[in-house]
Order: structure tokens, then sequence, then C-alpha cells
């Protein structure tokens, strides 16, 4: 059923006009219906001729950053276009905003699921062996992504590589200060042992690794399955996607990967979860396919789990002001917490 509202951010008459510009099919735009899913912005898929069609723009009245992405994501798309990568098609972008008030872009529908949206499909939960396999087929899916060369598919000068590691602790250190202007957030010291971790990576920093384009934000939410195989159909969300170093994309897996209770870092949650593979044996299925030095991987892990964790206290962060709803906040916050504690726990590991 289509969520109300969409209307307003997508007019079918010009988003028809401009696609007739693009040769994309002719006619009306039929059975249009919005998508639900972990972003904010606004997914629709509809029919136009012989073919179906997925749009995806920014929110309305986002900020410019946010409108962004979506030029940014549609770039990385096109980039990964003949690649091994699995990813959704894309057909064209449109960053004119006189069209429909935003960036948006056009790709084509992916038939598959998410495996943390709801219970796997019968297929996947009755077989251990395609549990097995849909972890290192995301293993398999980011080796793919690491041996791309940037300036190979054009996206030389996209993010800025040298010194990306160098940079995310203050980076990060820095957002988490932002998070001051939310009026009723306790601060900083709600999250323990920040100070620590941030010294800690700061002390032990590695040579970064061959740069190659990172996601940024992989892990189970943001693939889809294929509904009759293990098999990875795409990776989706490409919208925090840069050049860098790989590694911290495969950091990003083992710190968001669900525990044995199936339950992963922030809303990610797979059931059931019995048949997959351990983050352990992630990276040794990565270590035994990939030239990339892995004896610092550990820093990745960590490094992984203080970006992520401080991004979640954003959402605590605004539901401490009322900005966002109280329930999703204290689980955030609950979950930032932990993904300090397993930094720090692996940091003593490693003394």
């Amino acid at each position: 059923m289509t969520t109300p509202g969409w209307e307003e951010a997508v007019d079918v008459l010009r988003l028809a006009q401009w696609m007739d510009t693009q040769q994309l099919e002719c006619g009306p735009i039929l059975e249009a219906v919005q998508l639900t899913g972990g972003t904010q912005n606004i997914l629709l898929r509809f029919r136009r001729g012989t073919r179906e069609f997925v749009l995806r723009r920014s929110p309305l009245h986002a900020r410019p950053e946010v409108c962004a992405t979506i030029a940014r994501e549609a770039r990385v798309l096109a980039a990964l276009a003949g690649t091994a990568v699995p990813h959704p098609t894309l057909f064209a972008a449109c960053l004119n905003e006189q069209v429909l008030g935003a960036p948006f872009y056009l790709m084509a529908p992916v038939e598959g699921f998410n495996a943390s949206a709801s219970a796997l499909p019968a297929l996947h939960a009755g077989n251990a062996d395609i549990q097995l396999r849909m972890g290192f087929s995301m293993v398999d899916a980011l080796l793919r992504l690491g041996e791309i060369d940037p300036q190979a598919v054009g996206l030389g000068d996209f993010g800025k590589p040298q010194g990306f590691l160098a940079r995310q602790v203050a980076r990060w250190s820095s957002q988490l200060e932002s998070y001051q202007v939310h009026v009723g957030w306790p601060g900083p010291a709600s999250l323990p042992g920040v100070a620590e971790v941030a010294q800690w990576l700061q002390a032990h920093r590695p040579e970064p690794s061959r740069t190659g384009i990172l996601h940024g934000d992989f892990h189970l939410a943001n693939v889809m399955f294929s509904p009759d195989s293990a098999e990875v159909a795409a990776v989706i969300d490409w919208e925090l996607a840069t050049t860098g170093d790989p590694l911290l994309d495969l950091g990003w897996l083992v710190a968001t990967w669900p525990d044995a209770s199936g339950q992963g870092a922030g809303t990610i949650h797979v059931t059931p979860w019995q048949g997959f593979a351990t983050a352990a044996e992630l990276v040794t299925y990565y270590r035994e396919r990939s030239p990339r030095d892995l004896s610092a991987f550990d820093w990745y892990v960590v490094l992984a789990r203080f970006k992520l964790g401080i991004l979640l206290e954003g959402s605590h962060a605004r539901s401490c002001a009322g900005k966002s709803p109280e329930a999703l906040g204290r689980q955030h916050h609950a979950s930032a917490i932990r993904l300090f504690n397993q930094a720090q726990e692996l940091m003593a590991q490693l003394a």
C-alpha cells in the first residue's frame, strides 16, 4: 500500500517528461508504491511501459548535504556498472533540482529480501548450509569491491583517500561533540571509554592498505539476498561510499555482525540465526582470499565500533531533545555502550 505523502515529493508528470528525455520507456507512470526501509530517503517503485523502476531521492526539505549524498550514490552505482560487485542497476540520474525539487536517480528493482527486516524466508530459514553461505556471500561482495581500482572506474577524485585513517578519530570525536546542541543529552560522558578508545586508536594506527572503494555502512541490513539462493542479490544504500582503506568495511561488518542470539548492532536482528558463520569465520574467509595484510585488522574493528557507537549515540541525543522516538534512542544508546565496551575488551586482549 502506498504511504501517503510521496506525491508531494514526486511529481509523476514532471518525472515522465524527464524520462522522455532519457528515452526511458514511454507512457504514464503506473502502480507507484512507496517502499519502506531503514532510510529516510524516498524510494518509489513504479512501472512505465514494459519496465519497472525504483526512484530514490532525498526527503522533502532535506539539508543540502543530504541531497548531495544522492548524487554521490548515483555516481558510485554508475562506476560499478560492469563490475562483479552485486549492486542495483542504475538507469539514469538527475542532478537538476528543477525537475523534482531535489537530485534523484532511477534504478532497477532488486528482487530479493533483507535478512534483517523480517524472519528469513522458508528456504533460508530451514537450511543451515544456506545460512552459512549468506555470510560468506557478503564477504565475497566486499572482496570484489576491494579489487576495484577507483581510478579505473572514474572515481579517482571521489573522496580523500590520502590520510583517510589518520583523520578518522578527530572526525568522529568532532561528530560526538556536535551532539551538545541537543538539549537534554547528558554529553560524551554517557559513553564509557570514549577518550580511552580514541587515544588507543591514535597510538596504534597501522599503515593503510591499498586504496579502494568503501561502501561505508556495510552490514546485514544493507544487502538484499536472492530469494532462491544464499547469494547477495545487491548491496544497497551507497550514500556513505567513499575512497580510502577497504578494510574498514570488513571491520564494520564484524562490528555489526549479530551475536549468538541473532542481535547485531543498532536494530539489526536475524531470525533464525543458528546456521550463520561467526565473525571470526568471516575474517578468515576474507584473509584466505585477499592479498591485503590483515595483521592489524583488530585495529579496524576497534575503529568501526568507535565510529558506529558515536553515530548511534546521535540517535540517542536527538531523542533526548524530542527530535526522534525515545524508545529507538534508548535502543541505540544501549548498542553504543555495548560497542564501546567491546572495543575496550578487544584493546585489553591486544595489550
